[in-house]
């Protein structure tokens, strides 16, 4: 015979198909960012490097405040909050993608790809020590299960590590600590802070360091020229890869935790594989198929709940 219904039961039901829905939604932003390589790509081929950041984070902002302010009303937020979320903004936008392009310009995209996943691990590990998340077995193996997976899905290419790419491998390092965490900061962000609110102020923080770095190269562009390919590809990463992916990341961080958010994001680079089989004829092999399922494997893994990891 089946239990009956009961208000608290419902109510016992609706955080655990939240969580459900959060986990969909980082599914969406795995595959927006998997195919944001290619739009990058695209726009950098007409736009100087930080002139491009500090474009799509300046539209990004206008249209995240626009969002924040019609779907939330006006902000509300605690004076003690805007150091936090200003830094959050810094390290989280304006140092990770400077590094980040410092990076890719001085290193291999191989080596790019395990650096940058490497940020599962630091946030699991940096959670830990800092006492902001506890490192649970599930999160741990799920971490470890999606960083090899990584090494295993770019290791076609041949990462190289030397000292010719020493410089691009460090500021690529550093570029993933400061996502850790940035990812982490925002699990200690308080619940009264509404989400898009929260997304909107931390980028508009990041934006003023980036039109610094590209401020110098913004006459080298020539708008009138730009291909049709260059502008639709700059809303696909301004509209998809950041307002919307950024706010759907920032919700789940602060829902299922920071070391479940960042193994997901380990899903990117298996999307931007397998998009690079139809779109660019590079079929993936069967190494990296491998690591296409450790990686799923880890995100598996990472869903479960389970004790503390004893010290």
């Amino acid at each position: 015979m089946d239990a009956p219904v009961t208000e608290g039961s419902l109510a016992a039901a609706a955080p655990a198909r939240r969580k459900l829905l959060a986990e969909f939604e980082l599914l969406l932003v795995v595959l927006i960012w998997g195919a944001n390589f290619t739009f990058i790509k695209f726009c950098l081929e007409e736009i100087p490097a930080y002139t491009f950041a500090a474009l799509r984070f300046s539209l990004a902002s206008i249209c995240l405040v626009a969002l924040a302010w019609h779907r939330e009303g006006p902000p509300r937020i605690p004076r003690d909050a805007y150091p936090r979320l200003i830094a959050l903004g810094i390290v989280g936008n304006t140092l990770y993608q400077a590094l980040f392009m410092i990076g890719l310009s001085r290193t291999s995209v191989a080596n790019v790809a395990i650096m940058v996943g490497c940020s599962p691990v630091l946030v699991a590990l940096l959670g830990a020590l800092t006492g902001i998340e506890r490192l649970t077995r599930p999160v741990a193996i799920g971490a470890l299960l999606a960083f090899s997976g990584i090494t295993l899905v770019v290791s076609v290419h041949g990462p190289e590590f030397s000292t010719r790419t020493l410089t691009g491998d460090i500021a690529v390092f550093c570029a993933s600590f400061c996502w850790a965490a940035y990812t982490l900061g925002l699990r200690g962000v308080g619940g009264e802070i509404p989400n898009l609110w929260l997304t909107a102020l931390t980028t508009i923080a990041g934006v003023p360091g980036l039109i610094l770095l590209g401020w110098g190269h913004l006459g080298d562009v020539h708008w009138g020229a730009l291909s049709t390919r260059a502008w639709w590809s700059l809303a696909y990463t301004t509209l998809l890869a950041l307002v919307l992916a950024y706010a759907l990341w920032n919700a789940s961080v602060r829902l299922v935790g920071s070391g479940k958010t960042a193994i997901f994001g380990a899903g990117v680079p298996v999307v931007a594989m397998f998009l690079a089989w139809p779109l660019l004829g590079e079929q993936p092999r069967l190494v990296q198929l491998i690591g296409a399922a450790c990686i799923v494997g880890g995100v598996l893994t990472a869903r479960r709940m389970e004790q503390p990891v004893e010290g």
